[in-house]
C-alpha cells in the first residue's frame, strides 16, 4: 500500500468525530506542524524510510506536546492513530488503558516519537 500522507483538512475531519462537542482550532499551526512532521522521508540518519507506525506516532507526539485544541488534545491525539492507522490498511488493538498511558509519557517527555512508534508497532492487528 502507498504512503498515506494526509492534510490540515484530514486532521479537520478527525477532530470533528473524534471531539463530540464543538471545539475551535485554538493553534493552526500545530496542525501544520504534525502534517509536516509525520511527511518526513528520513526520521533519523541511520534508518530507512519510515513506516505507517512511525508516521502515526509523529502525528500523535506532535498532537500531544503541541495541544491545537484548547481541551480534548489527547482524545484528539488518540483518535488520530487509530484514523492514521486505519487509513493506511493497518488497524491497532492497544491493551486496555496503553493509549491513555502513552499521551501521560509523551506530555512527561518519557517518551519520544520513537518510542511511541514502537508501542504502536506492537498493537498492530
Amino acid at each position: 500500500m502507498p504512503v498515506l500522507h494526509i492534510d490540515v483538512a484530514w486532521l479537520l475531519d478527525v477532530q470533528e468525530q473524534a471531539v463530540p462537542e464543538d471545539v475551535s482550532v485554538a493553534d493552526y499551526s500545530a496542525l501544520v506542524a504534525a502534517v509536516a512532521r509525520h511527511k518526513t522521508r528520513i526520521p533519523r540518519p541511520a534508518t530507512s524510510e519510515p513506516d505507517v507506525a512511525w508516521r502515526a506516532a509523529a502525528l500523535f507526539h506532535t498532537l500531544v506536546r503541541l495541544e491545537p485544541l484548547p481541551y480534548r488534545n489527547s482524545l484528539y491525539a488518540c483518535q488520530v492513530v487509530a484514523a492514521y492507522m486505519h487509513a493506511s490498511g493497518e488497524g491497532i488493538d492497544p491493551p486496555y488503558g496503553a493509549l491513555v498511558e502513552l499521551v501521560r509519557a509523551v506530555q512527561s517527555g518519557k517518551v519520544n516519537v520513537y518510542q511511541a512508534a514502537e508501542h504502536i508497532r506492537g498493537w498492530r492487528i
